[in-house]
């Protein structure tokens, strides 16, 4: 391992941020540990330009930690609607409201305490202490790996744990001496991953930018820049199938919130049935689903409970459009089936509720289900202005 890229490795990359990083941001140049926390969590695994779009809103909506935490989780989750990973919606939450019950309404400025906070990882907690306290403190997130792993030549999947914790005693050992030079470094660090370091198109291979490091860089002197950083195959994503209720009375649709610990968790959804492993047969008459009755349908979807009633109301029965859509871990297919009922039928508990149309705004929706309702919404205005 290079002694002289471990010595100037981090006055290099600072010196590449003046001059190639990416300035003006709305998160930088802060110190608010509030405003730097709820910027870490909403880039990951959100893309910068949608992050540049909705941060701002959020913040406006809840300013401070006190504002987040007082706020009924409904709200978060609605100011939350497509930006996906709910559990990072739920985890604002409960942690904003851990910060004002164990900690007064003041962030910790020890990593190791951060950590301990609800939703925050070792490479977050690292981000918010260098950048609001300007703690000497590591960060490795997707992108530091995969800088390291090249720049060092560290062979071995970084999903084994003696690759993790080689990656992150040298995250550490890689320090900047200075304290005051820790935000402006931990920046650096995501941005030459995001903007130069890339995982498929590295600008050591385009031939257009010179690296910094393009003389000292292990995997790029190997001729291994895109076989670094090492990763274990991923296994095939299962595949699901699930039949939904679209039940409407006059402009209302009537909606079911997620279980907290499901996929989208604590949302509001159409009642649905459980999910079913997709058939490998692909011909119509192979899908179960095909020709449910009302009874079939509420039967798979409705509490016992509730299904005569919902029955004596229903009107009319007609298979819609069948949505794919992709997790990270999974595929599902939701197969809409689109139901009127003659009266509001009253359903018991809280987690099954008739919403206006012109009030799902207030709800937070997977985002395939907003655009399902978006369209209705659309259609019934249509409807009522001819």
């Amino acid at each position: 391992m290079s002694e002289a890229l471990i010595k100037h490795f981090a006055t290099k990359l600072i010196a590449w941020h003046g001059k190639d990083g990416r300035q003006g941001l709305p998160w930088q140049s802060i110190r608010d540990p509030y405003a730097v926390w709820v910027s870490e969590i909403m880039l990951q695994q959100t893309q910068v330009a949608t992050v540049l779009e909705r941060y701002p809103r959020f913040m406006r909506r809840f300013p401070n930690v006190k504002k987040l935490a007082a706020a009924p989780l409904d709200d978060v989750l609605a100011e939350w609607a497509g930006l996906g990973y709910y559990t990072r919606a739920r985890n604002l939450h409960a942690c904003a409201k851990q910060v004002m019950e164990e900690f007064g309404g003041v962030f910790p400025q020890d990593p190791v305490l951060l950590e301990q906070l609800k939703g925050i990882g070792k490479s977050t907690a690292g981000a918010v202490a260098a950048f609001a306290f300007h703690e000497r403190a590591p960060i490795l997130d997707a992108n530091v790996k995969r800088i390291l792993a090249r720049l060092f030549g560290i062979d071995g999947a970084i999903q084994e744990k003696v690759v993790s914790e080689a990656l992150w005693s040298l995250a550490k050992t890689l320090l900047p001496k200075k304290s005051t030079d820790m935000p402006v470094y931990t920046q650096a660090l995501m941005d030459f991953g995001a903007t130069w370091c890339t995982s498929r198109k590295p600008v050591c291979l385009s031939g257009e930018k010179k690296c910094p490091f393009e003389k000292e860089c292990q995997a790029n002197l190997s001729d291994q820049v895109l076989l670094l950083p090492r990763k274990l195959a991923k296994a095939k994503s299962p595949e699901f199938n699930c039949d939904m209720l679209l039940l409407r009375h006059a402009n209302s649709v009537l909606l079911q919130r997620r279980p907290d610990k499901a996929i989208w968790g604590g949302l509001w959804s159409l009642p649905e049935s459980t999910w079913r492993a997709k058939e490998k047969i692909s011909e119509p008459s192979a899908n179960n689903s095909m020709n449910l009755t009302a009874k079939e349908l509420f039967q798979l979807v409705l509490p016992d409970e509730q299904i005569s009633s919902a029955l004596k109301s229903c009107q009319s029965i007609e298979r819609g459009v069948e949505i794919k859509h992709v997790f990270t871990h999974r595929r599902l297919w939701m197969q809409i089936w689109h139901v009127t009922s003659s009266d509001a039928v009253k359903f018991s508990g809280e987690n099954l509720k008739w919403v206006p149309l012109r009030q799902l705004g207030k709800y937070g929706l997977p985002q395939p289900i907003k655009l399902l309702l978006q369209g209705l919404s659309l259609a019934r205005d249509g409807e009522s202005r001819n």
